[in-house]
């Protein structure tokens, strides 16, 4: 089983928002035009909208970080053969959404922003950004596995666990994420009537004259009309 399987069997209990986002261009600013709320405005009580307008106001991450960030979603999900990786389906926009809507997570996902141009340049002499594949995750090997991890890098330990939910939280209710996950929702199917062998067990059975007639998905929707006898018209 690979690492995608093993992450859709870990979300697919819980979808834990109930927002699809648009995408953002790497390296683009979130703004409020980007940001787009799943629900429309009539689905929203007053305050929702208010709330909704005032997360909408201010932008949280900059340029450099949103470049960063788009950097690490697609290393905890890549795009693979049959579906696009977080960065493609908007991750970092949800992420700007809950930095806001949940301020108290700000100072924890910026302060691992920032550690991780000060681990690059305490071991390689380069910003994160500035640093080949290999050696980004070698960074990020440090702080991925927290059984394993250095206990002086608690902080960056948090930081990374705290990106990687949200990161899989932001996928798994994209489009893609939710398409991944095959996940239906509410689908509306025809009904074919009680199956046969119900009907025998209790002595029943659909009458053939007009089994084709209320039994046919194609006219569903109509209304039966009967005359004053019981036949159908």
């Amino acid at each position: 089983m690979d690492r995608r399987e093993n992450l859709k069997l870990l979300i697919a209990g819980s979808l834990g928002t109930g927002m699809l986002i648009s995408a953002c261009k790497p390296g683009e600013e979130p703004t409020k035009e980007i940001l787009k709320p799943y629900l429309p405005d009539y689905a929203r009580d007053e305050a929702e909208i208010k709330r909704l307008e005032e997360i909408y106001e201010d932008t949280f991450f900059t340029e450099d970080e949103v470049a960063k960030l788009n950097v690490l979603v697609d290393m905890i999900v890549p795009a693979d053969a049959s579906s696009p990786g977080a960065k493609d389906v908007g991750t970092v926009t949800f992420l700007e959404f809950i930095m806001k809507d949940q301020p108290e997570n700000q100072t924890l996902m910026r302060g691992g922003l920032m550690w991780l141009d000060l681990k690059g340049q305490d071991t390689y002499q380069k910003n994160f950004l500035e640093l080949d594949a290999l050696q980004q995750k070698l960074v990020i090997d440090q702080i991925a596995y927290p059984d394993s991890a250095d206990p002086e890098l608690e902080f960056a330990v948090s930081f990374f666990n705290m990106l990687r939910n949200l990161t899989l939280t932001g996928y798994f209710t994209s489009e893609a994420g939710v398409k991944y996950l095959g996940y239906v929702g509410n689908t509306p199917n025809v009904w074919d009537g009680v199956p046969d062998d119900v009907l025998q067990k209790h002595g029943l059975s659909y009458d053939e004259k007009y089994k084709d007639v209320y039994l046919n998905p194609e006219n569903r929707n109509e209304m039966a009309n009967w005359d004053e006898n019981g036949n159908l018209v």
